[in-house]
């Protein structure tokens, strides 16, 4: 018989936020991909796992993805999990998803932890619908035509963001937005977690005064026209 693939969910920071069932899954599989097994080492370690682990990531997805399928197709069970959150969302995961349909391989979902669904909870803005964007790209000139592309969108807003460009984003979304409402959750379940409400003019100024740190969820109001 043929092995499974589990998609399972890590903690976002706070160890203790993973499921009872993630962690029975952890210790049954025969091996676990990890995004950054040293960075995984410290989860398993915490809760006395000691199943194998390979490393995979962007760089080495599509050799990884076709050794892991391999493995399925030969009997054994295989988990895949990122460094933080659920694996695909912003991180490795989809070529070897893709593979495991595209060969009929079943798939199991271990959900959990997610910085996006954690964030845009606690905003306060409208989340019966929203979008989620990620990561836009690095480059000022894409990110900025993909934020005026968007400009409009009267849905709740998510990215994500890096605290080396941070301060660009803002600046490139205060151009393409306007000074919109946003709330900006850093360090999710971690020690020094923080949620700052404002606007972007207000969080380009906080930002610009203290040195940012940590990964950062940006949840942006949608346009509102003004008669509404």
């Amino acid at each position: 018989m043929r092995g499974k693939l589990y998609i399972v969910s890590a903690p976002i920071g706070n160890l203790e936020d993973i499921t009872l069932r993630a962690l029975r899954i952890l210790k049954e599989v025969d091996l676990i991909a990890a995004e950054d097994t040293r960075h995984a080492k410290k989860l398993l370690n915490h809760y006395d796992i000691h199943t194998p682990m390979i490393s995979y990531f962007e760089h080495n997805e599509i050799r990884r993805s076709e050794m892991l399928v391999e493995k399925i197709n030969n009997g054994e069970d295989v988990a895949l999990i990122s460094n933080a959150g659920t694996p695909a969302i912003s991180d490795p995961g989809y070529r070897v998803i893709r593979k495991c349909i595209d060969d009929q391989i079943n798939l199991v979902p271990i959900p959990g932890p997610s910085a996006l669904l954690a964030a845009v909870t606690v905003s306060g803005f409208p989340i019966h619908n929203f979008t989620f964007e990620g990561f836009l790209s690095t480059k000022s000139s894409r990110r900025l035509r993909r934020l005026r592309e968007i400009a409009g969108e009267e849905r709740t807003l998510i990215f994500y963001e890096s605290p080396y460009r941070i301060l660009k984003f803002l600046a490139d979304v205060l151009e393409a937005f306007g000074d919109r409402e946003l709330v900006i959750a850093r360090e999710i379940t971690k020690m020094y977690e923080e949620i700052y409400r404002g606007t972007v003019s207000q969080a380009i100024e906080k930002f610009t005064r203290e040195k940012p740190r940590g990964e950062f969820t940006i949840v942006i109001r949608g346009h509102q026209d003004e008669d509404s």
